[in-house]
């Protein structure tokens, strides 16, 4: 009987997961590299031209290449953590995150948002963290509910009111892209939970009520606010903006100029690129080509071969993602997976689509690619939850079937 015990023991003791999925490693560390390169392309012209980076041409690639060793830490921490963890840990990442949203409110003002806490020389923004946080909150909370999150007043209300609050606090700021992305991704999240669509749909009436009083209250506390805050808070650019994707030609040399610049840098492109480093748009016509604007660049550097591998590499890895997802077993993971995956699908079709014209500009990175040190470590971060997702799906038939008859000794057992 003794012996049997410690045969148990020692199969319970056995690696209960397996490896993380190679491709999607290889797939996330290939846009890693590709935007880094791209950051040098479209940032050394300027910053060489510039005393305010010290004229050099590395500036930005280095500051990005610090962000990179970090995010690779933390994706490889992530990843070898089982992702389970996070549903215990959902609340004070939740909580801790309201609190940087508060403090973002007494904030300096950056282009016209409140949207950066500095810590030494440092810029972190609290919204992209604010993302990953939603999607964990969401998906812990739906999966404790169980069957009664789709009762509509004890299950799906208290949820959509916590979506509504970290929207609120960012349109605050005010950051209507990221916003727009925090909503549709919480939504994926909470239809995939189960949520009917007649809700969901009442839910985004009741979304933009709120986030109008907000915006209502915003504008009567800036109407009170000395005549030099009024102009950075003016909400006139979103206004802009809607003008600028109807026709930008109608305000050339204003809110037309980014997006018009923006479709001049891609039809230069034409069909083959006019190479590596030979963009001329990112010189000093372009706005901040290597964040929001750094699509362009490629398409004006790669044409539209180039563009078009990079795009299907881009949906190969958001594909893959899904996959994973999908084969988890355990809802709390793929909600996570498809929430994660449906957020970077979100935010890479905002950005592409506005400096593409397809939908009006918003101003938001292309994750991976674009330089930022938030995106990027949070992007990372999402990858390892992904990866330690994949170490669930990816068991060795052996272990599954040491862990059956492992049960079964347990439940003879007793």
């Amino acid at each position: 009987m003794s012996n049997r015990k410690g045969k148990t023991k020692q199969n319970v003791s056995l690696p209960k997961r397996g490896t993380p999925d190679f491709q999607l490693l290889i797939l996330t560390l290939l846009l890693v590299g590709f935007g880094l390169v791209m950051v040098f392309s479209a940032s050394s012209s300027l910053t060489l031209a510039s005393s305010k980076f010290s004229n050099d041409p590395l500036f930005f690639m280095k500051r990005q290449m610090i962000w990179i060793v970090l995010g690779i830490v933390v994706m490889f921490t992530a990843m070898n953590i089982h992702y389970s963890k996070f549903k215990k840990w959902y609340v004070p990442i939740f909580i801790i995150t309201i609190i940087l949203l508060l403090f973002v409110a007494f904030s300096e003002r950056i282009n016209g948002a409140k949207s950066w806490l500095s810590i030494g020389t440092l810029g972190i923004q609290p919204t992209e963290l604010a993302k990953i946080s939603i999607i964990l909150y969401l998906s812990a909370l739906i999966t404790k509910k169980g069957e009664r999150f789709r009762d509509f007043r004890t299950g799906y209300i208290p949820v959509m009111v916590i979506v509504g609050i970290v929207a609120g606090l960012i349109m605050m700021q005010p950051d209507l892209g990221s916003c727009l992305i925090l909503v549709a991704t919480s939504g994926l999240v909470i239809y995939a939970g189960g949520a009917s669509m007649k809700h969901i749909l009442g839910s985004i009436a009741l979304l933009v009520l709120g986030v109008g009083i907000v915006m209502g209250a915003k504008a009567a506390i800036d109407s009170l606010s000395p005549a030099t805050d009024k102009v950075a808070a003016n909400q006139d650019y979103k206004k802009g903006r809607i003008q600028a994707f109807i026709d930008p030609y109608q305000d050339p040399e204003g809110e037309g100029y980014n997006i018009i610049q923006s479709l001049t840098a891609l039809g230069q492109g034409g069909v083959s690129g006019s190479g590596f480093g030979k963009s001329i748009q990112k010189l000093d016509y372009l706005k901040y080509p290597y964040t929001d604007f750094i699509f362009p660049v490629i398409g004006e550097e790669f044409g539209f071969v180039g563009t078009a591998l990079f795009l299907m590499l881009y949906l190969y890895f958001i594909w893959r993602g899904i996959l994973i997802a999908l084969r988890c077993k355990d809802p709390f993971g793929t909600l996570v997976g498809i929430g994660i995956m449906g957020l970077i699908a979100i935010q890479a079709f905002v950005n592409i689509g506005g400096v593409t014209k397809t939908i009006p500009l918003t101003g938001v990175t292309l994750p991976f690619i674009s330089y930022g040190g938030s995106s990027l470590l949070v992007s990372m971060l999402s990858m390892g939850i992904m990866l330690s997702i994949s170490r669930e799906t990816n068991l060795p038939a052996k272990e599954e079937v040491t862990k059956s008859v492992t049960t079964v000794r347990q439940v003879r057992s007793r």
